[in-house]
């Protein structure tokens, strides 16, 4: 072979391995992230019912969870020590001598719900209460409904009250012993409000900034407790959020696909990670309900280039997942000698590291450290690894290590991550390819980045409102359905 030649398919060798060592590096470093956040984290205060619901990291947000006594109404009313209960004691004169009194902080807005609730201790003198949403900037005098940018249900005449003086027709009126509520659903965009566990109606939400929770009080010894989720709700807000998402799923699954398509996708899926012998049962199962299925080629991806090395990924993963991480080094410098070749390398890197983790799984822990001196000392010069590999070393600091903030590289995702490295390198051997970027993920996996990029986009559209793509969230709604 010609010498420019070969330096040129060396140079693109090492350039494959770095840029695939690097994204799952990067993938081990974000799990580090996560996993010493956990830790650090001391007790939170009880979550509220709303704070159950499961969130991104980059996606939670602060509750509201009193009212805010620094920006109120002055002296028209008076909010109770816990912060969670106005009284109007006086007797109002006119219509701006409203007690007014938002929470602490806007409805959170990535989720699909957010609701609050009031509980009427005393109705007073005219049962002037109000219960809503208004937008930061509200004039603390006016019944929430009355000025823009705002929405109001009445308790007196239970009418709906939205950016004007005159209300509408929507439920019925409220006094002592009700509880009413308040809430927004990101998904209808709309505004519901309940009185005594009911949906009472209904309003679009024009508003695409934050809203705050709001209750105000406008007649001698009006008194109101509120509940942001600390104690049960009286409406049964889980039961909402599953019919909420029922509905997502039934028009997901109106949604026609072709069956031979989405076999093809799982198909291309266990091709893509090597599992041949769950493949062969696929195509068996398939062929008794399926005409045969051939995988369209997709931006120059063909099936070919996913059978690529079958079964040899095969052996890798199943030798890496159950921690025989000296049987995968000897196959793959019998196969792939070019992969590690370079002993500094990032795929080398994993394999070491993960030989280490298995001799500390296994209480082998003089030969752990025997095996980390050796072998880490040249990739901790690198200054590349030092923080990946201080985690590696950190397990020996702790008699019992997989209850440590470390203590996720002992999780069989740890294993995955090598074993989806290696499997990554090897399709990027195959001269077929053309570039090494999608060999990362699997064309299911693209897929569902771009259903995720459509949730946000559509989100982006509502004013940055709404949840984004969860996949899981999907499934079990479908199985709950």
């Amino acid at each position: 072979m010609d010498a420019s030649l070969t330096l040129s398919l060396s140079h693109t060798n090492s350039e494959t391995q770095d840029l695939i060592g690097s994204y799952f590096l990067d993938q081990w470093r974000l799990k580090s992230k996560s996993a010493a956040a956990k830790s650090e984290s001391v007790a939170e205060p009880e979550k509220t019912q709303l704070m159950e619901v499961e969130e991104s990291e980059d996606e939670k947000e602060e509750l509201p969870t009193e009212l805010d006594t620094l920006n109120s109404s002055g002296g028209f009313s008076i909010v109770g020590p816990d912060k969670l209960s106005v009284h109007y004691p006086n007797v109002n004169l006119h219509g701006h001598d409203v007690g007014v009194v938002q929470a602490n902080r806007p409805a959170p807005c990535k989720r699909l719900v957010y609701y609050f609730e009031i509980s009427v201790k005393n109705a007073g003198a005219k049962g002037q209460i109000s219960i809503g949403f208004t937008s930061p900037g509200f004039k603390l005098r006016r019944q929430p409904g009355w000025d823009p940018n705002s929405y109001g249900y009445h308790g007196d005449d239970g009418l709906l009250y939205h950016g004007q003086g005159k209300g509408e027709a929507f439920g019925p009126t409220y006094s002592t012993g009700d509880t009413v509520g308040g809430g927004i659903n990101y998904a209808s965009q709309e505004l519901f409000f309940t009185k005594n566990g009911t949906i009472v109606g209904t309003v679009f939400k024009d508003v695409k900034g934050p809203l705050f929770p709001t209750v105000a009080v406008h007649s001698q010894n009006e008194e109101v407790t509120i509940n942001f989720g600390k104690d049960p709700f009286v409406f049964d807000i889980k039961a909402y959020e599953a019919q909420e998402r029922t509905k997502q799923h039934s028009t997901i699954e109106k949604l026609s696909i072709p069956q031979n398509a989405s076999y093809g996708i799982v198909r291309s899926y266990l091709q893509h990670y090597g599992y041949e012998d769950t493949l062969r049962m696929f195509d068996i199962e398939s062929k008794s309900t399926l005409p045969p299925i051939s995988f369209i080629q997709e931006n120059g991806f063909t099936e070919d280039m996913n059978m690529y090395s079958l079964n040899q990924r095969k052996v890798l993963r199943q030798l890496i997942r159950s921690g025989e991480i000296g049987d995968a080094f000897t196959k793959l410098r019998e196969w792939y000698p070019q992969i590690v070749q370079d002993g500094t390398s990032a795929i080398c890197f994993l394999l070491h590291c993960q030989n280490f983790i298995e001799l500390v799984r296994a209480g082998k822990l003089e030969e752990a450290v025997l095996y980390g001196r050796t072998e880490f000392e040249k990739f901790y010069k690198l200054g590349d690894y030092d923080d990946l590999v201080k985690d590696c070393a950190a397990l020996l600091a702790y008699e019992q290590p997989q209850k440590s903030s470390v203590g996720y590289l002992l999780g069989d995702s740890q294993r995955e991550v090598v074993a989806d490295a290696v499997n990554a390198m090897i399709l990027s051997m195959n001269p077929s390819v053309k570039d090494s970027k999608d060999c990362l993920h699997s064309c299911l996996e693209r897929l569902l980045r771009q259903l995720n990029a459509c949730f946000l986009e559509k989100r982006s559209l509502n004013g940055d409102q709404g949840e984004g793509f969860h996949l899981h969230r999907i499934l079990n709604s479908g199985r709950k359905g």
